[in-house]
């Protein structure tokens, strides 16, 4: 009997697989793939996540609910996870390398378009469509890390990754606060995408070109149907798909809706402060870098685990009436999160049995399904029943998150 995936394997991978040649951590190409895949999720959360800050300003100008400014976001997430599924299947033809390229400079060029939108509905349309654009990056770096990286050191190199995507979402959120606090929110969105543009160019100019891919032309549905449902099949990775939901969702539901209880009294912090205090999301670069550092040496499932008992932890910190402590619980929960998702993404191309780039379209579709969903539905929870009804939204999210978690550790043994 051929394993889940085996079926949905392209001729080419099997001759191919003995002969591979991988990029190996000192060398020049090495240096160069991991600091475009750095620049790339930078680039991808500073445009995606740069919003959020202005969540509470969107609320004023336009006249709308907290829960409806977090459609600005919502959209985002939610087109991006519809194209992450197309985008796995486009990049089979089209190339990681080019996909990715063409989607980071539409989406610069999306964000400066948001800058001039002149209403609500439009910039609403903008953001959807950006996300949408931006689904050829998450699931195909993903691929291309684990088709070209050397299996030793993929931990490390999806951990740097998902760093570059921590300091992306942090300077995204901190940079959009500062300068929407002394020039307003349009040229805030405006000099966010110069950033990102530039960011894109670097990458196209430094990623070494594929050297494990082999181009599959022309489209065939029934490749990809076979593809996806062979890793839904698999034991171990719908629970890992479950995680990428579940963390992610609470993650953005705690981040989404601190700004309006911090910029409310007792607190009243304006936009630079606000923005200041996405800063931790330093603590998620350390934490994603570690965590895959880490999981290398003493194994996955048990990193993956801690990390999530420290998100539980951080949003649980939340709850306290004083400001430290809500600030130490947002540094913890991030801390936890990166770490989950460092661990959680590159068990992804652990698991997958071939075509590498479906199952990392399945993670991510999960992923940001969970943002946009639960991103939204937590403003419902801030509205009945105000903070606390927030987080425990999140705690019985992560609950669940960990099950999933301990789910997946047995079958993967059970499996090998």
């Amino acid at each position: 009997m051929p394993k889940p995936a085996d079926a949905a394997k392209r001729p080419e991978e099997t001759a191919i697989a003995g002969q591979r040649s991988y990029l190996t951590r000192g060398s020049g190409a090495y240096r160069r793939a991991s600091l475009a895949l750095f620049l790339s999720g930078f680039s991808t959360f500073s445009l995606l996540y740069c919003v959020q800050p202005l969540l509470p300003i969107f609320s004023q100008e336009f006249s709308v609910s907290p829960a409806e400014s977090s459609l600005s976001l919502s959209l985002s997430t939610g087109f991006l996870a519809l194209a992450i599924v197309c985008a796995a299947a486009v990049s089979e033809g089209l190339g990681r390398r080019s996909l990715m390229s063409i989607s980071l400079v539409g989406a610069a060029l999306l964000t400066v378009a948001t800058a001039l939108a002149p209403n609500w509905q439009q910039l609403l349309v903008i953001r959807a469509l950006q996300g949408f654009v931006l689904g050829g990056v998450p699931a195909v770096a993903m691929a291309y890390l684990a088709e070209e990286i050397d299996p030793r050191g993929l931990g490390a190199s999806m951990g740097l990754y998902v760093g570059g995507t921590a300091f992306g979402g942090m300077s995204g959120r901190v940079l959009t606060g500062i300068f929407a606090e002394y020039l307003s929110w349009r040229p805030a969105l405006f000099l966010i995408g110069a950033i990102g543009l530039a960011a894109a160019l670097g990458f196209i100019a430094l990623l070494p070109p594929s050297k494990n891919f082999v181009r599959r032309p022309g489209f065939d549905p029934s490749f990809h149907a076979r593809a996806w449902f062979g890793h839904l099949a698999n034991p171990a990775l719908p629970f890992v798909f479950a995680i990428a939901f579940l963390a992610m969702g609470s993650f953005v539901t705690i981040y989404n809706y601190a700004g309006f209880r911090l910029v409310a009294p007792p607190y009243s912090l304006n936009q630079t402060e606000l923005g200041l205090i996405f800063t931790v999301y330093l603590f998620g670069i350390g934490a994603a870098s570690i965590g895959g550092l880490i999981g290398d040496r003493i194994g996955h499932f048990s990193v993956l685990l801690f990390g999530l008992a420290l998100t539980a932890a951080g949003s649980a910190l939340t709850l306290s009436a004083a400001l430290p402590s809500i600030i130490l619980g947002i540094i913890v929960l991030t801390a936890g999160f990166f770490m989950s998702h460092s661990i959680a993404s590159g068990l992804v191309g652990r698991l997958a049995l071939g075509t590498k780039g479906h199952a990392s379209s399945l993670y991510m579709l999960a992923y940001y399904v969970g943002s946009s969903l639960v991103g939204s539905a937590g403003g419902w929870f801030l509205a009945i029943d105000g903070w606390a009804a927030v987080v425990a939204f999140t705690l019985v999210l992560l609950t669940l998150a960990f099950i999933s978690a301990c789910a997946a550790q047995r079958l993967a043994r059970k499996k090998t």
